[in-house]
């Protein structure tokens, strides 16, 4: 990564972070650019030249986080479902629980899923329709397992509902 991506990616974290944290005190709908802008410590020209909205910013803080985690744990597919990586999977997610709480009670958990999209099925744009789908089928069904786990409290260890996820598919 390059000094100049690198710093183009600390400014999105910067917006990321910023949106996570006036989310914690103030509903979504009522943020404004300027105040996300302000908390980040950046132009609005820098929000605007990276993000159409404040969920492109919550799906874009995900896809990040993934991105992080699965370069730290060295996982061996990163952008698609692999079984050998469930435990992960769920463990990556689990760092995220402040955050997550946060989203889903501004009603945003569809920037969850439109993160596994991007990590898992944009990535799979061949002629193979049959593997698009499977991917899609796939982040579907990896959100809906998050999802409940999440509107659960996550009642199971990251291990657990890795147990789960393998019989479910078994």
């Amino acid at each position: 990564m390059g000094r100049d991506e690198r710093i183009h990616t600390f400014l999105m974290d910067c917006i990321a972070d910023a949106l996570i944290e006036i989310m914690k005190v103030k509903p979504l709908e009522k943020i404004t650019v300027d105040e996300i802008v302000e908390v980040a410590g950046v132009g609005r020209a820098t929000y605007f030249r990276n993000f159409c909205s404040k969920q492109e910013v919550l799906t874009y803080k995900f896809v990040r986080h993934w991105e992080i985690n699965a370069e730290k744990r060295k996982l061996k597919e990163r952008k698609k479902f692999d079984i050998t990586n469930a435990v992960d999977f769920f463990e990556i997610n689990c760092l995220l629980k402040d955050v997550f709480d946060v989203v889903y009670a501004a009603g945003q958990q569809a920037t969850l899923y439109e993160a596994f999209y991007r990590i898992m099925v944009m990535q799979a744009q061949n002629e193979n329709r049959r593997e698009c789908y499977r991917e899609r089928f796939y982040s579907y069904g990896l959100f809906g397992l998050l999802d409940e786990w999440i509107r659960n409290g996550y009642g199971e260890t990251p291990q657990e509902m890795a147990e789960t996820l393998k019989k479910i598919i078994a």
